[in-house]
């Protein structure tokens, strides 16, 4: 069964973070961080930048802000991060999808915020900024 997104976005909400991240590739988990990848190759850790722990980073970028669709999707709906990120494309934003079980969340880089709610605006999702 095909959903049509535009349904799901028409008045939809979003929100993002008060805190901003790093977004680091680190030599073990955090059990602290917003969100941790890990895979065969690598461990990623996004974490608020006051917490960070020096020690462990690899590599890292900071000044990420986490933006959370407050929109729990079926998992049959296909095309979400898709969509978000054409329309963030387009508004030239750079994001890192992340999803998890009923959400989806973007890192977006900080100085990016106000364009990330014009765009998303377009789209009919409203976004708060915590």
């Amino acid at each position: 069964m095909v959903m049509n997104l535009e349904n799901y976005f028409k008045n939809a909400k979003a929100y993002i973070l008060p805190e901003t991240f790093a977004f680091i590739k680190s030599k073990k988990p955090d059990p602290h961080a917003f969100a941790t990848i890990q895979d065969d190759k690598e461990i990623t850790v996004i974490v608020d930048l006051k917490k960070v722990k020096k020690k462990d980073v690899i590599q890292r970028e900071n000044n990420w802000k986490v933006l959370t669709l407050d929109i729990v999707f079926p998992m049959n709906v296909c095309g979400v991060t898709a969509k978000i990120a054409d329309c963030l494309a387009k508004a030239g934003v750079t994001i890192m999808p992340i999803a998890a079980y009923s959400r989806d969340h973007f890192l977006i880089k900080k100085p990016d915020v106000q364009k990330v709610i014009v765009a998303l605006k377009g789209i009919g999702i409203k976004v708060d900024i915590l």
